[in-house]
């Protein structure tokens, strides 16, 4: 199947490690992607359940206010021998991705809180350095429940905390020679400050998912375009190169990065979420938000399409 083209953007259908094995070394200048990290719930039995909203590993959440909540998958039901998947998927795939990345590319993951030690572990031990963590402040749904079946028996009691955080794991390729010679070579090694008084900070205040975005893109981890359009950005410390997205979704990162005009190349296995990026991309790109900053481009494009660019070569 050919690539879905949009912009400076492409988009595959194909399975990532499958397509790392083909990439060209060095060719890759950032990753920002948030990845089926709990493996489990996008097996092809779990996806049929949560198309027909009959749960499995994913939780329903009760309607609020009049609106459905989007499902969550529910890390807590994983055994220890998903845990160890867990582990091995992302360590292989940290060990494929390392090849195809330039010297002191940044690699953005988004996590969960249960999870996020173990995807670190794993990716860490294939050679990458830790950066830290960059931390998305949103309340979600997740946490905060009484104990199931004694709802009355125990008031007072949670048995976990209401999530009002989300991790996002920052890695780095390691620099050929100091940063300012990486910089040089490869435009890689720093992230891109958010203004010439403001370095990217580690906290990012996020609000859910908007629901103009989620008509657009009804998929279970769409994450909002402020937020992506701010770690795309900072990606790339001199404003070129490729952002890679080895499971794209519905596109959304691809989406933020035509807003602001980076290159970008996506890799989507699901064929009905890969059918769902093609007309998503071009609308969330579309988008208009609050913040100028997220808005920002370096050129204008006319019309929805432009040349292809063959970012495979």
């Amino acid at each position: 199947m050919s690539p879905f083209r949009f912009r400076d953007t492409e988009l595959h259908h194909a399975d990532c490690f499958e397509w790392l094995r083909k990439r060209k070394r060095n060719s890759i200048h950032a990753v920002v992607t948030d990845p089926p990290y709990g493996l489990v719930e996008f097996d092809p039995e779990q996806v049929a359940k949560l198309r027909a909203g009959r749960g499995g590993v994913w939780r329903i959440p009760p309607s609020f206010d009049g609106h459905q909540r989007s499902p969550l998958p529910r890390f807590t039901t994983l055994s220890q021998s998903d845990l160890v998947r867990l582990d091995e998927f992302f360590h292989q795939w940290a060990l494929a991705l390392l090849p195809v990345l330039v010297p002191g590319a940044h690699v953005i993951v988004a996590s969960n809180p249960l999870l996020s030690y173990r995807v670190a572990g794993a990716i860490a031990t294939a050679g990458f350095e830790r950066r830290g963590e960059i931390i998305r402040l949103t309340q979600t749904m997740r946490g905060g429940d009484r104990p199931k079946g004694a709802h009355d028996e125990f008031r007072e009691v949670s048995v976990m905390p209401r999530s009002q955080y989300e991790p996002w794991l920052l890695f780095r390729k390691p620099c050929e020679g100091t940063v300012p010679e990486n910089l040089r070579k490869w435009g890689t090694g720093g992230l891109r400050r958010t203004s010439d008084s403001q370095p990217f900070g580690d906290v990012i205040h996020s609000g859910p998912t908007r629901p103009a975005e989620r008509r657009i893109a009804p998929h279970p981890s769409l994450k909002p375009q402020e937020l992506l359009r701010s770690l795309v950005r900072a990606a790339l410390p001199l404003d070129k190169g490729v952002v890679l997205d080895p499971f794209a979704g519905s596109g959304s990162t691809l989406a933020a990065a035509a807003a602001i005009e980076v290159r970008a190349v996506g890799i989507e296995r699901d064929p009905e979420y890969f059918a769902l990026a093609r007309s998503s991309i071009p609308a969330l790109t579309a988008v208009k938000l609050r913040s100028k900053e997220s808005n920002r481009g370096r050129k204008r494009h006319s019309g929805s399409g432009a040349e292809p660019l063959s970012l495979l070569e």
